[in-house]
């Protein structure tokens, strides 16, 4: 039938509610609301029961058809809602090609999957349901873009924002669509005249942003210097202990030592960041960082590390969080570790 774009899918749900609605995209917020709005609009022509599935890779597909040719008591017509994070029934497309050859108006089929890659996209069953439903696709939302989309949002809840304090929740929220909705929600609750200064975008908005460890190697394996040392930052205003932060970094750096050793041995990326225990979804990171930092340069933050422990410990007279400021730097592009300043500095 369609593809849709989301700002698009409101108007088309108030002209007719087609037989089948695919939802892909990995922003959580903007998938549920279209979900919400798919089924509002369904309840309001009859369709009042609602079947969820789950759909794992110990999923009984046959389940999707029973729900389908099922006659419910309470209802004449239902949902049938699976949900796919991976988007891969892999054999068991069939049925879903089979539902798709003769969709019934007692029955509403949605789908939601996290992240829809090209090889789904491509499949039989998919362009199958394409062809009979609507598909709707969010894309993530950008950094650049951010301020665009918080501008929109501020709009539709009747409020207006100059730039800088549009920014500024932008900064704030780094990058969490849910923290700007609840952010924003609650400025509705507060701002006089539905303006919105810098200042009271200040004095209201609490800092959303999440700090983690994971998400701070993240950030320098992907060479942002910038944002991986706000996330240092972060980390040690919450009071996270030092040595866990070293050991979350100290961990991948290892990973990296030993992914450049195998295929310098001529094993293939793929296969030596599978056995350092890299996870698919992680590997460009490590793969970009390899490209970036050279084998000798990987020993050096190793050595770095070392030291970093030492002071932890107690071991060595260093400030743990300022080396820890330096091992980021470095881990991200930044360079000013050096083998002769290195042995200097652990000699104290």
């Amino acid at each position: 039938m369609a593809k849709l774009r989301p700002e698009q899918l409101s108007a088309a749900l108030n002209k007719s509610v087609a037989p089948i609605y695919i939802v892909t995209g990995d922003e959580p917020l903007l998938i549920q609301e279209s979900c919400d709005m798919i089924r509002a609009a369904a309840r309001k022509v009859g369709f009042i029961e609602r079947d969820l599935y789950h759909c794992d890779s110990h999923f009984e597909w046959s389940h999707v058809l029973a729900s389908a040719n099922s006659m419910s008591l309470f209802a004449d017509k239902k949902i049938i809602e699976l949900r796919m994070p991976s988007g891969k029934p892999s054999d068991k497309g069939k049925v879903l090609q089979e539902y798709a050859q003769a969709p019934t108006s007692d029955n509403l089929l949605l789908i939601i999957i996290d992240k829809l890659d090209k090889d789904v996209a491509k499949s039989k069953w998919f362009t199958a349901l394409e062809q009979q439903g609507v598909h709707i696709q969010h894309w993530s939302v950008t950094p650049e873009n951010l301020p665009h989309w918080i501008s929109q949002r501020l709009k539709q809840a009747g409020l207006q924002a100059d730039g800088n304090a549009v920014d500024l929740l932008a900064s704030r929220i780094e990058g969490n669509l849910l923290a700007a909705v609840q952010e924003i929600e609650k400025l509705k609750l507060l701002a006089p005249g539905n303006v919105i200064s810098m200042e009271l975008m200040a004095s209201v908005v609490a800092d959303s942003a999440r700090y983690d460890l994971f998400g701070l190697s993240d950030k320098a394996l992907h060479g942002d210097a910038g944002a991986a040392v706000k996330t240092l930052h972060g980390l040690k205003a919450e009071g996270t202990d030092a040595i866990a932060v070293l050991w979350a970094l100290t961990r991948d750096i290892r990973s990296l030592v030993q992914i450049s050793v195998a295929t310098a041995q001529g094993k293939s990326f793929e296969m030596a960041a599978t056995k350092a225990g890299v996870w698919d979804k992680k590997q460009p990171l490590f793969r970009a960082a390899l490209q970036r930092i050279k084998p000798a340069q990987l020993q050096q933050l190793l050595r770095k590390a070392n030291g970093i422990d030492k002071a932890v410990k107690g071991m060595r007279e260093a400030e743990p969080w300022d080396e820890l400021l330096d091992l980021i730097l470095n881990l991200a592009g930044v360079q000013s570790l050096s083998p002769a300043n290195e042995k200097l500095g652990l000699k104290n």
